[in-house]
């Protein structure tokens, strides 16, 4: 016979295993944060989706009609309501008796909640003026009517309506 250390033709070919080394995996490299865009540059959208994502008005309609209306300005200039913005935008919104004056931090095109809206923009507005006193309504014994015209005239004036 042969020598007793050749192998068979039919055996199996013996595997090596991989050498194991104690050096750790190094972790999966963290993603790379990007860094902040400069003002106007990146995406944009259309201001009046813009001004209703933040929730500063209550619909896209109204949004719209006081871009129309004038009531809306990006950068000091009057604007349509397709007129695109950026991220440091400085937009003022002139809506509900108030104006809003906001810089943009973060376009966004679908409408958030108010937690994320805040974020979207640095509120530079000045305050909301103080609710001024008004008087109570004078209230008529029931049954009374209708107020005369003489009565109307001096509800009227109470209220402030001349």
């Amino acid at each position: 016979m042969a020598s007793e250390d050749a192998t068979e033709p039919n055996a199996p070919a013996a595997t090596t295993p991989a050498p194991m080394t104690d050096a750790p995996t190094p972790p999966p490299a963290a993603a790379p944060t990007a860094p902040t865009p400069p003002a106007g540059s990146g995406p944009s959208v259309r201001v009046d989706s813009w001004v209703w994502s933040v929730r500063l008005t209550k619909t896209r309609s109204q949004a719209a009609a006081a871009c129309k209306g004038g009531h809306v300005r990006v950068n000091g200039e009057r604007v349509k309501p397709s007129q695109p913005v950026k991220a440091g935008d400085e937009v003022r919104v002139w809506h509900a008796g108030r104006e809003r004056l906001v810089v943009v931090r973060q376009v966004i095109k679908k409408r958030v909640g108010a937690p994320v809206a805040v974020t979207c923009y640095v509120d530079n507005s000045p305050p909301p003026p103080p609710k001024e006193y008004t008087a109570p309504a004078a209230l008529r014994p029931r049954g009374a009517g209708r107020p005369t015209k003489r009565e109307r005239r001096d509800l009227d004036r109470l209220h402030g309506h001349h």
